[in-house]
């Protein structure tokens, strides 16, 4: 595995749709549905670690949908 940089911490409803391929409204309840598993209040940002950990994702693969 090479060494990775994340340029940023926070995962965005649109960086879920090119993850995912689902549309924006479906992408937005994954968001709030990762913020309740979490116990995050809402409008709370979600980190790309919490999105590989409640998705089951590999982050070096999510990496490479972020656009920085």
């Amino acid at each position: 595995m090479h060494e990775m940089t994340l340029k940023r911490i926070v995962i965005y409803a649109k960086d879920i749709e090119n993850i995912t391929g689902r549309k924006e409204r479906a992408a937005r309840e994954l968001v709030s549905k990762i913020r309740k598993y979490f116990g995050k209040p809402t409008g709370s940002m979600i980190s790309i670690y919490e999105f590989c950990e409640y998705t089951g994702l590999n982050l070096d693969e999510v990496h490479c949908f972020l656009v920085v």
